[in-house]
């Protein structure tokens, strides 16, 4: 399994631009199974490195940055790519009414913080991506956060086993949803894990 993307892995920006289309369908497919809702409007899209390479050929072909731009490209989504012994997800808080979002990530300061899985009677605690802080001081979260669910070997064979309920959630203050989740996106997820 692959951990990092690397210049070489990337294609020429014509030949990414005539396959386009056929990249982002063959992700999609996998991408729908690693998603999954959390509450009315938190969306959990876990990562791996087929998506982040896609979201790397998609900046740099939307910007058209060229090998300039490629370094920035790689610092930014590589440590989004798993690593083994952890799951990566992007979650979002998507509520389309701009007024409302703004009242909303208001009261969410610190959500990041809050994440976890939960199999059996263990739980794994989210570590927000340390790049960045995605709460201001004043409280407000940003929209879009970046979370490692780093497991033991043990909750990986319980992950991996099936037989174990397997739960996703946050539990912030104003924000505390939990779903579980089914056999075809566990055993996607499963796939990151060495």
């Amino acid at each position: 399994m692959q951990r990092a993307i690397t210049p070489s892995d990337l294609l020429d920006p014509a030949d990414y631009a005539r396959t386009r289309r056929q990249h982002r369908a063959e992700i999609g497919v996998r991408k729908r199974l690693r998603r999954v809702e959390v509450g009315p409007f938190v969306t959990f899209y876990f990562e791996t490195y087929a998506t982040m390479w896609l979201q790397v050929q998609e900046m740099l072909h939307i910007e058209k940055g060229g090998a300039a731009q490629i370094p920035d490209e790689l610092a930014a989504y590589n440590p989004l790519i798993p690593q083994g012994a952890e799951l990566v997800a992007t979650f979002m808080i998507e509520i389309d009414d701009a007024d409302r979002r703004k009242r909303v990530l208001g009261t969410l300061g610190g959500i990041e913080e809050t994440a976890f899985f939960r199999i059996g009677g263990s739980t794994v605690a989210g570590r927000p991506e340390q790049d960045a802080d995605r709460t201001t001081a004043e409280g407000k979260a940003s929209s879009v956060q970046f979370v490692h669910f780093p497991f033991t070997p043990a909750q990986i064979a319980a992950f991996r086993d099936g037989d174990s309920e397997l739960v996703l959630g946050l539990a912030h203050r104003n924000y505390s949803h939990m779903a579980g989740i089914g056999p075809a996106v566990r055993a996607e997820l499963a796939g990151d894990f060495d």
